[in-house]
């Protein structure tokens, strides 16, 4: 089971016993999720899933809550499981194998290289920080590797190592998003994803894909207006709101139209005027006012 089809039965899960649905349905969803779901420690922080079968524990129903307790359990076990692995793999020095089309995983480098960050974040890049981009055998890909590290790197105190390796996961990842072509998609995704993590405003992107609560993939396949902070997102509404009160000019500075026709009383005696209300590539937005009987609308 991945990442996607995790979230999408937590969810499930979620609405099935917000909206009090028979026991059985959630019993079931929860069985399905102990047979099918081995999810890495990723996974779990990406989702919430833990979190929310953590509280199931406490459900009034005992089928529900003993469910809820055996799954936590065996959870717990695999993150167990898979923090030992990785240990027993960086004393032993070998790193497990990645798919043939996966970037090579950075190397160990010289002692202290794992300490954080003291110098000027807002300055950082892979250059400045001495770090070695050779990773995929393919110059484009190489490139990107750089361009995500000088976008995780501006104003992180993380190792030089964390990033990289947190880099070259999004590259790839980007890289498999786009059927592992080097088009211009896949570029344009890539300075998409640089773009949003050097906006001043939205300084915590960076710091959720280094925490993992952004998982390389989910970051690959967010939106524009996914990658956006919340205070980018407020902005742009109040900048909608203050370019429609200003489209509400006087009547005196309205146009009359003879051709536009009035929904409610069919007559086609309207005013209207227009404003650009949204960003300029973007159609203007129609104001309307039937001088007949009041009625206001608007279109794009």
């Amino acid at each position: 089971m991945d990442q996607r089809e995790l979230e999408s039965r937590v969810k499930a899960l979620t609405k099935s016993v917000a909206a009090n649905d028979p026991p059985e349905n959630a019993i079931r969803l929860l069985e399905s999720l102990k047979k099918d779901a081995k999810p890495t420690e990723e996974m779990l922080r990406a989702t919430k899933a833990g979190v929310f079968v953590a509280k199931l524990r406490a459900n009034p129903n005992k089928e529900i809550a003993r469910s809820a307790a055996e799954l936590v359990i065996k959870w717990k076990k695999l993150v167990e499981q898979e923090k030992a692995s990785r240990a027993q793999r960086s004393k032993m020095g070998s790193p497990a194998s990645a798919p043939a089309s996966s970037p090579v995983a950075p190397a160990g480098s010289a002692a202290g290289a794992k300490k954080a960050f003291t110098g000027d974040p807002e300055k950082r890049s892979y250059k400045l920080d001495g770090v070695e981009l050779k990773r995929t055998g393919s110059s484009v890909r190489d490139s990107c590797i750089g361009l995500i590290y000088n976008g995780l790197a501006f104003r992180s105190t993380e190792s030089a190592d964390d990033v990289l390796a947190k880099s070259v996961a999004v590259e790839h990842a980007v890289y498999v998003e786009f059927k592992e072509h080097e088009g211009e998609g896949y570029k344009k995704k890539v300075r998409s994803l640089f773009s949003n993590l050097k906006t001043k405003s939205n300084k915590d992107l960076g710091r959720r894909v280094m925490s993992g609560v952004i998982s390389p993939d989910k970051f690959a396949k967010m939106s524009d207006e996914e990658l956006k902070s919340e205070d980018q997102r407020k902005k742009e509404m109040e900048l909608e709101k203050e370019n429609m009160k200003r489209a509400q000019v006087p009547m005196a500075e309205k146009s009359i139209s003879d051709s536009l026709e009035c929904s409610r009383c069919k007559m086609k005696k309207v005013s209207y005027t227009q404003a650009q209300t949204r960003s300029a590539d973007e159609p203007m937005t129609t104001f309307c006012e039937c001088m007949n009987c009041g009625n206001r609308w608007k279109f794009s």
